[in-house]
């Protein structure tokens, strides 16, 4: 069995969202974003919210548009790079208990202990009793972290064969965006299948009532960043709790100081006053 929301259900075109349009519902989303931010700040919610799904798929984009307004220290994104050798030895999800928030934190999962059911799995960095003992393990992980009060939400971005390849294309040809594709990445372009069959499994065992799978269709990107957000904001019922406008008060005269010559301080080039 393949993905079908990837390979055999091709949905007719959609019309793309104006940049205008985009540019105004993601300002009034990100502005929702901060008061989400400020109520489990207020109330002391533990938050993860995982990103899962194939490479290209528009997770990095969406995280940065979830993360743009928010402050870092309350709003946290975790990218672990591969496990060390020390790492390899510990219970498989130890390294990302470390970063679970504490009260009144959201901790963004880019890519999570997902990575044994996807990755490891097609690219036999596990074992087969290992990714067996994944399946039967993250399930109960989950219930855990949900019975210890984490609110626990995971995301899936399923993005088409075609609009993959797509992508990968132009990474080749963007400077900025060149160093996406990595060997592991260029070896994913040729397991198109072996990668299905492995999500499927894996949802088969950890689409679980209480951390359910959400399935973000991202073949167009800013579809996917606004129904990502819009879906995050709605669950967790949350209130505005904004601060009264504050007013300043006018500053009292400076007096007593005097700014040392600036030829004693070392400035940067104002170049671009000059374009």
């Amino acid at each position: 069995m393949t993905d079908k929301s990837e390979t055999q259900n091709k949905k007719p075109a959609v019309k793309k969202i104006t940049n205008y349009k985009y540019e105004a519902e993601l300002a009034r989303l990100q502005i929702e974003l901060v008061k989400l931010q400020e109520w489990i700040k207020v109330k002391g919610l533990k938050v993860v919210v995982i990103f899962e799904g194939r490479d290209a798929a528009g997770k990095g984009g969406t995280i940065k548009r979830i993360t743009e307004p928010l402050n870092s220290r309350a709003c946290r994104v975790v990218a672990l790079p591969a496990p060390t050798e020390r790492e390899k030895t510990q219970w498989y999800f130890q390294r990302y208990v470390a970063h679970l928030p504490s009260e009144g934190e959201m901790v963004i999962l880019d890519r999570s202990w997902y990575n044994r059911g996807g990755v490891e799995r097609v690219m036999g960095f596990c074992t087969d009793e290992e990714h067996q003992d994944f399946l039967r393990s993250c399930p109960e992980f989950e219930r855990m972290l949900v019975r210890s009060g984490i609110l626990l939400i995971k995301y899936w971005f399923s993005v088409s064969d075609e609009e993959q390849e797509r992508r990968f294309q132009k990474r080749l040809t963007t400077p900025t965006k060149r160093w996406k594709l990595s060997p592991m990445d260029l070896e994913s372009r040729k397991l198109w299948v072996e990668y299905s069959k492995a999500k499927d499994i894996m949802f088969a065992h950890t689409d679980i009532k209480q951390a359910p799978w959400y399935v973000v269709n991202s073949d167009i990107k800013k579809h996917a960043r606004l129904n990502c957000i819009t879906h995050l904001l709605d669950q967790i019922p949350y209130e505005d709790t904004t601060p009264e406008p504050i007013v300043l008060e006018a500053r009292p005269p400076q007096q007593g100081y005097v700014r040392p010559p600036m030829n004693d301080q070392t400035f940067v080039a104002e170049i671009h006053d000059k374009v």
